[in-house]
């Protein structure tokens, strides 16, 4: 089974990343998965399930403990052949 993550992490600065922002970065880019997608007001991931979740854990733990304070994320699942 392929998952498409989509997330978010607040506070929002527009005028730096905050740290949060960067370890969600990290994190997803460490991990892996496929098409991702790292932007300033939404980030997206493509990978199996296993890989996916392994990494939803990681974003969740770290981003609040860099400072996040509200994490918003949605997972779907992806159907073959759908990008």
């Amino acid at each position: 089974m392929r998952l498409k993550v989509e997330f978010t992490t607040e506070p929002f600065d527009l005028d730096e990343a905050p740290a949060h922002a960067l370890v969600a970065r990290e994190v997803i880019e460490a991990a892996e998965l496929d098409a991702v997608d790292v932007g300033p007001f939404g980030n997206t991931a493509e990978g199996g399930a296993d890989a996916v979740l392994t990494a939803v854990d990681a974003l969740l733990r770290k981003t609040l403990e860099a400072g996040a304070t509200r994490v918003s994320l949605q997972v779907n699942v992806v159907e073959e052949g759908e990008a």
